[in-house]
């Protein structure tokens, strides 16, 4: 590390999601409050604040309006009430609404937002409050003395994707810090490597994920209303083999957020979560509030759904952890925003105290642990549905009976106890069938209209990468690779990748290799979590890189 700037503060925050920042405004109240005068750093790896951020987005107030008790819920530049509220099974011709909600799934007094627009306004409120945020740094490396995290340091930059140092070279900065928050989103990289290293999923569930897959329209007037809220279930998916649904929100002026989302525990090499997105979208159901309309804006996301028992020890020698990072999501309420909000508040009150005594060790951080467990506005929404995704991982019909057995008894399933899951990574079938393009011949063809291939999205996600610099996307064993996911597997990151990234050539000889479209890259990180055997893993890459999300 000789010949590398350092800097040094009190805190240091990785991540300006919704968690990094309710970490950092909270922090700085509690601060105040305690008359402490503490230096507190935000780095995001977004161009700005807001351009990595993807959700639904549809918001349960509590946590928020305690994050920022001075204000009113009129103050928060959501988009809209929700008005309507329903959820439709679609068969492939036919669908029926609900005349229920599903349990959990109630939306009565909550809000859609843009997420990134939320996210750039928290942003303003804590550079206000004396937090420094700087954005457009990626942070890929965990500073430590023996297991105890002391910071993090930026990526070098201006180095060739030969790993030659060319003249703009400049080596990162070492960020030190008496406590680092890792609130890096799904799947944070940072957060991976600690865990690995500090043993922190002993005992867990694996964590399993979902992707979504989004796009934000422009559409007539009364194509739909603002505060519609729309669930569907069913087609294009099939109960036992894929569980996940689809969404539609309403937004002022005349915008509509629609998207799938669908379980990464799926067994088909083929599956290809973006093309039944679009299929969906063919749906009457659907295409009836985009007829006439436009595409603005595309994006995929993973979230982490394995809920309360595949959730990691959050916190250790100099670190807690926020946000999805953390698994502080709910899978039932397709919702995690207000749990990532309560998971920062809880992380900042506990680096508040620590602060004031100068104590950032294990003992002393295990306070966040505690405020969780000690009945937290996050344990009681996760802990009655700790066993709800492993349930329905079983199918609709059986899934649906024990889910109904947990809602009697508190999230309890009688005489199987805590229900596990496979990885994802370890769950596909190479001799599945009927493949997804077998069961889908014929409505794979996109008319770049209402349905979109997969670089024409990516275009909508104004995804850019530097293509100098070394692929962030790495191939630790090629031989392994070769001989488990191209020829065991058929090469399934052609088709799990929502952006084209991934591409199974074959030469002349009939050999065949992966070639990678890493600018096409939008972050979503499925490729570190369904390919097979660990075979690939994304890496940080520049800072800056990636999406430039304005309405999501």
């Amino acid at each position: 590390m000789n010949n590398v700037d350092s800097v040094k503060t009190d805190v240091l925050v990785v991540g300006g999601g919704p968690a990094g920042l309710a970490t950092a405004i909270k922090l700085a109240d509690e601060l105040k409050a305690r008359g402490e005068e503490k230096r507190i750093l935000l780095i995001e790896k977004g161009a700005s604040i807001g351009s990595h951020i993807l959700s639904g987005a549809v918001i349960k107030t509590e946590s928020l309006l305690e994050l920022l008790p001075d204000l009113k819920i009129e103050d928060i530049p959501f988009d809209s009430k929700v008005t309507t509220d329903s959820t439709a099974f679609l068969m492939e011709n036919d669908s029926y609404t609900l005349p229920f909600h599903p349990p959990y799934m109630n939306n009565e007094g909550n809000y859609i937002a843009s997420l990134a627009s939320l996210c750039r306004w928290l942003s303003d409120i804590a550079t206000e409050k004396g937090v420094e945020i700087y954005s457009g740094f990626a942070v890929d490396e965990i500073l430590y003395d023996g297991d105890k995290v002391i910071g993090a340091k930026t990526k070098d930059t201006g180095i060739d994707h030969n790993g030659t140092k060319m003249k703009n070279f400049q080596a990162g900065t070492q960020v030190l810090a008496d406590i680092t928050i890792l609130a890096e989103g799904t799947r944070g990289s940072l957060a991976k490597t600690l865990t690995a290293k500090l043993n922190l999923d002993d005992n867990k569930n694996p964590q399993i994920y979902s992707l979504g897959v989004k796009e934000i329209w422009s559409v007539p007037k009364g194509n739909i209303e603002a505060g519609a809220v729309f669930h569907t279930m069913g087609y294009p998916l099939r109960s036992g083999e894929e569980f996940g649904g689809g969404f539609i929100y309403g937004l002022s002026d005349n915008r509509v957020a629609l998207g799938l989302v669908v379980g990464l525990d799926y067994k088909d090499p083929k599956f290809d979560i973006h093309a039944a997105m679009q299929i969906w979208k063919t749906h009457s159901f659907v295409s009836e509030k985009l007829e006439g309309g436009k595409i603005l804006e595309f994006g995929a996301k993973t979230l982490p759904e394995g809920g309360y028992y595949a959730m990691p020890k959050f916190y250790g020698d100099g670190f807690m952890i926020v946000g999805d990072s953390a698994g502080f999501l709910s899978t039932a309420r397709l919702k995690g925003i207000h749990l990532a909000i309560d998971s920062g508040i809880m992380a900042a009150k506990t680096a508040a105290m620590a602060l004031v005594k100068g104590d950032f060790s294990d003992a002393e951080l295990s306070n966040y642990n505690k405020a969780f467990q000690n009945d937290s506005y996050s344990f009681k929404d996760l802990y009655p549905v700790r066993n709800f995704r492993q349930a329905m991982s079983k199918g609709m019909v059986l899934g649906g009976l024990m889910y109904g057995v947990q809602l009697i008894t508190g999230g309890a399933c009688p005489m199987l106890g805590k229900l596990t899951t496979e990885a994802d990574n370890e769950t596909l079938n190479a001799h599945y069938e009927p493949s997804f393009t077998e069961r889908f011949k014929g409505k794979l063809e996109f008319d770049k209209k209402l349905t979109f291939d997969k670089v024409t999205d990516v275009y909508y996600s104004k995804a850019h990468h530097d293509e100098e610099q070394i692929c962030h996307l790495v191939i630790d064993d090629q031989e392994s690779f070769n001989n488990i996911n191209i020829a065991k597997f058929g090469g399934p990151a052609e088709s799990f990748c929502p952006a084209e990234v991934y591409e199974v050539h074959t030469d002349k000889e009939g050999n065949k290799n992966l070639r990678i479209h890493a600018e096409n890259c939008v972050h979503c990180k499925t490729c570190d979590i369904k390919s097979p055997n660990n075979g690939i893993t994304w890496i940080t890459p520049y800072g800056g890189d990636g999406p430039d999300y304005v309405y999501m």
